[in-house]
């Protein structure tokens, strides 16, 4: 397979990051400077900053998010990650983000193929949001939803809106921009009080309680790929 492939499934990075990896002369293979057009196998010797690199399984991997971890890896202020809910020997990362205290469905692996493929804008992966709010929700705030509303980034593509109560909505959307579900709410004079996430794409959360996490069935990776 070529050497950015290699890199996203052993769990470096996306492809197009493996390319900047391999452009700025930071992957070895068998003891020479690696190419954006090498072609390798298990069998080669793959460096990343002179530390060896294996190619792990690909694993997929359904969590149930609860309040209160964060889905960035990185953190000056040392709060729990997502990733320290699943005890695997695979790194895996998340697909998108989900705020602090927003719970529900999120997707982690380590192909980073796939992840770049869902990520894009194009791709248009359904999410489905479950939000208590601030204040009573009207078909005139419905109406607005599903048209799109605008934001400061731009207007928001159609969603689907459906009420659940006087104060809670149900909100299906493709687009992935910071804080969308938030902002949008806000947007129609509805502040959000609380947001879960009940369905990413194909999978949902009927077997799961909040912070379990499973494998993905192979009919799940399928339909997500």
């Amino acid at each position: 397979m070529r050497l950015n492939a290699f890199l996203a499934r052993a769990g470096i990075d996306s492809r197009r990051g493996a390319d900047r990896l391999i452009k700025a002369g930071r992957i070895s293979v068998n003891g020479r400077l690696g190419q954006l057009n090498d072609d390798v196998s298990e069998a080669d010797d793959i460096r990343v900053n002179g530390r060896r690199i294996n190619a792990q399984k690909p694993r997929y991997i359904l969590l149930y998010k609860p309040a209160g971890y964060i889905t960035t890896l990185k953190d000056p202020d040392n709060r729990v990650k997502v990733t320290d809910l699943v005890k695997i020997n695979e790194r895996v990362v998340p697909v998108g983000r989900l705020d602090f205290n927003t719970t529900g469905a999120l997707l982690l692996t380590n192909d980073g193929e796939l992840t770049n493929k869902l990520m894009h804008p194009s791709f248009e992966v359904d999410k489905v949001y479950e939000v208590v709010v601030e204040g009573e929700v009207t078909d005139e705030i419905l109406n607005k939803l599903s048209i799109g509303v605008n934001l400061e980034d731009g207007k928001t593509a159609p969603a689907a809106a459906k009420r659940l109560a006087d104060n809670k909505i149900e909100l299906i959307i493709h687009e992935g921009r910071n804080h969308q579900v938030k902002r949008m709410l806000a947007a129609v004079g509805l502040p959000v009080k609380r947001l879960h996430r009940s369905k990413y794409g194909p999978l949902d959360l009927d077997s799961l309680k909040p912070g379990h996490w499973r494998d993905l069935a192979e009919t799940e990776i399928k339909l997500l790929k």
